[in-house]
């Protein structure tokens, strides 16, 4: 066994390998405090056929007994991975992707268990120096090392790889990966952060980048691996000649079109027409004819950017496609709104929920519930495709966390807006940044619902194009450009600062004067597309859709709580009957009230609010009659007191039979007149009625001379 260390933020960080998954092409675990990953590398013998695919796998897993739990549920054993779990995925695979050597299409899959957590250190980043430490040792070809670190912003302070704790008092959470010249991968949120303060935090995750690259270092040099020899997959000199001398000047002219239909139809065009004039020369060659066209296609459109700076679709560098805003557009949903821009369309709906629509998930750190979610689907219909529909791949999971975490600092607290938040966008048309195109819509959306946030939150994908020291960057790329270009930088944010963003490059790396031209032009971009969010909808509305749910929130003592709930769910259950609502009541005494109908809603919140406040003398109360007497009329109210209505106190006129004017079940109001020192409650009815002309107390109904029974003498005691 292997294993080298060194003191990181604090804590021993260490890479070991030689004990665990020998068989691996290459195997490490790396612990820090007491969270640790296995990862695991392995190799086809055989490459795959495809000259423009690489099968790379990723699978990153958290084992339930690493936080010492038993999975839930009937099966108890761990299922289909998680949506952290396919995240944690896309984190490992988007900077180690890039660095396979060109032509090498032997099948890799890379594998990280999480072994052990310890509740406070993060197993994804560790993952990411998991993954090129085992590349790297192995004998799979991988221009590495790189290593992940994430970031926190802590009073003032960047904090390398935080604990769980000090990240609830970031105010940014980012994962960054690189070598040890650049960064190769950003991803991350942030509570509206200025542009320098996020490039400084990209500074100094790359000191500490470094510091772990040189860690690994000291393993690959102890065990590594030769590298294998694999046989690149290549094109046939005579077939690229022969392509190139027909047909490079038609793919040029079917390059540019700004309609991305017609410019893919005029480019399977061409590929046809090559296709059928060469396949006798070079028979069963059609693979290698397509790759040499869309090279050709390549090559074009760089060229244009990098010396004319000229875009296919006309636009110039820093332009932005034509943006549309349509809100309200669905009359039953609490909130909708369609955003275009270009070829891009996001369809934003909200919905409002209670708390019994929260998302419970069950993770290593305990159960959690969320109420605020966001959801991206991509249907086959927005390029146009014919494809089965099934549930969210990794790309529409890891799109639709990036729209999320982008629009979270403007969700209002819990305490100010008690509803649970759903939104869902729907790809209508795809042609690049279609999850910029999600926050938009997103945050147009939960405008139209009347959901009170603060401001809007728009967002932009930059793009870049790169040779040598020439380099150039694109502002709001369509597909082709995010394809064949070397960076996808999605920036989104408000007008005061950045709060989501995500950074993907194909080549080894990129230096931070080009992060930098980045973000300003990105925030040019984004006040452009902010100006014209506002315009469609400056505020959220004033009301929540009558089609919502009416959420009342109310505070009682703890001790009261099981009064208003009553011997067996009783009174609870019986003032949701009357008022047609749901409610439920937390430990700390939180109430929450739903219901369709306002008035009722805050009726329930009354009768609540009645039954845990003791009565006053004065107060208006309405009951049930119970039971009737000779002498009066019990009268239940708030679902639990009692009060007796006295036969003098039922109306001004005299009163002889107490049954002449009240029943038992019939619904009363009267006025508490009087509470004795045991807590008895006598109430009256004539005092909420007219008194009639000339009355006098000479006409009360004291039947002072009627005779009672000694049954209904010892009745009259209890009151």
């Amino acid at each position: 066994m292997e294993l080298v260390k060194m003191m990181f933020g604090g804590k021993e960080y260490t890479i070991e390998t030689g004990r665990m998954a020998k068989q691996a092409n290459g195997s490490v675990v790396v612990r820090y405090g007491d969270t640790m990953v296995l990862v695991t590398a392995c190799v086809s013998k055989k490459p795959h056929e495809s000259l423009d695919f690489f099968p790379l796998t990723v699978d990153y897993r958290e084992k339930a007994y690493a936080a010492g739990k038993i999975p839930g549920g009937y099966i108890k054993r761990e299922g289909p991975p998680s949506t952290k779990e396919i995240l944690s995925s896309r984190l490992i695979d988007r900077p180690i992707r890039p660095l396979f050597p060109e032509g090498f299409t032997h099948e890799v899959q890379v594998i990280a268990y999480v072994l052990s957590y310890d509740m406070e250190n993060e197993a994804d980043v560790l993952a990411i120096t998991g993954a090129s430490a085992a590349l790297s040792i192995s004998d799979i070809p991988f221009d590495g090392p790189i290593a992940g670190v994430r970031v926190g912003y802590v009073a003032g302070k960047f904090i390398a790889n935080p604990t769980l704790s000090e990240l609830e008092e970031s105010e940014m959470d980012i994962v960054v990966a690189g070598n040890e010249e650049s960064i190769v991968m950003v991803e991350g949120g942030a509570l509206e952060i200025p542009e320098d303060l996020l490039l400084d935090a990209l500074k100094f995750a790359h000191e500490n980048i470094k510091e772990l690259v040189k860690l690994q270092k000291e393993l690959i040099a102890a065990v590594a691996k030769e590298k294998m020899d694999f046989e690149k997959q290549e094109v046939d000199p005579e077939i690229d000649k022969r392509v190139r001398e027909l047909f490079t000047q038609k793919v040029q002219e079917a390059n540019i079109n700004p309609v991305k239909a017609e410019r893919s139809a005029a480019l399977d065009k061409v590929a046809q027409e090559a296709i059928e004039a060469l396949s006798e020369k070079f028979p069963e060659k059609e693979d290698q004819i397509k790759y040499i066209l869309h090279e050709i296609e390549k090559e074009h459109l760089r060229k244009l950017i990098l010396e004319e700076e000229k875009r296919i679709d006309n636009r110039q560098l820093d332009e932005i496609r034509t943006i549309s805003i349509e809100t309200g557009i669905l009359p039953r949903a609490h909130g909708s709104a369609l955003f275009t821009r270009g070829q891009t369309q996001s369809l934003g709906v909200v919905t409002l929920g209670t708390k019994m629509d929260e998302q419970r998930i069950d993770n290593l750190e305990g159960e959690v519930f969320k109420s605020y979610m966001l959801h991206y689907n991509f249907p086959p219909f927005s390029v146009g495709e014919i494809k089965p529909v099934r549930g969210p791949g990794r790309r529409e999971i890891g799109h639709g966390h990036l729209a999320e975490r982008s629009l979270e600092p403007i969700i209002p607290a819990e305490e100010d807006f008690p509803y649970t938040i759903r939104i869902v966008s729907d790809i209508l048309e795809s042609n690049g940044s279609s999850s910029m195109a999600t926050v938009c819509s997103g945050s147009l959306s939960l405008m139209d619902a009347g959901v009170p946030v603060k401001t809007h939150i728009a967002g932009v994908a930059m793009g870049l194009v790169k040779e040598g020291d020439n380099y150039k960057i694109l502002t709001d790329i369509q597909g082709v450009e995010d394809h064949l270009g070397d960076m996808d930088f999605k920036v989104a944010g408000s007008r005061d600062g950045i709060t989501g963003f995500q950074m993907d490059i194909k080549i080894k790396g990129i230096t931070f004067d080009i992060i930098q031209d980045a973000l300003e032009k990105a925030k040019k971009a984004r006040m452009f597309i902010l100006d014209k969010m506002f315009e469609a909808i400056p505020a959220p509305k004033d009301n929540l859709s009558e089609h919502a749910p009416k959420i009342v929130v109310t505070q009682i003592p703890v001790d009261k709580i099981g009064e208003v709930i009553g011997i067996g769910g009783k009174i609870i259950k019986q003032i949701q009957e009357d008022t047609e609502t749901t409610i439920s009541i937390d430990q700390n005494g939180v109430v929450n009230i739903v219901g369709y109908d306002e008035e009722k809603t805050n009726n329930a919140k009354s009768i609540i609010e009645r039954i845990v406040t003791p009565p006053e003398i004065g107060a208006i109360v309405e009951g049930k009659v119970t039971k009737i007497f000779p002498f009066g009329a019990v009268v239940v109210f708030d679902f639990l007191r009692e009060g007796l209505i006295h036969i003098s106190e039922i109306d001004y006129t005299r009163v002889n039979d107490v049954s002449d004017f009240l029943k038992e079940g019939d619904i009363v109001r009267a006025k508490i007149i009087e509470i004795d020192d045991s807590g008895k409650i006598r109430l009256s009815r004539k005092a909420l009625l007219d008194k009639p002309e000339g009355y006098s107390s000479r006409h009360r109904s004291t039947n002072r001379n009627t005779n009672y029974n000694k049954n209904n003498r010892d009745n009259r005691r209890r009151y």
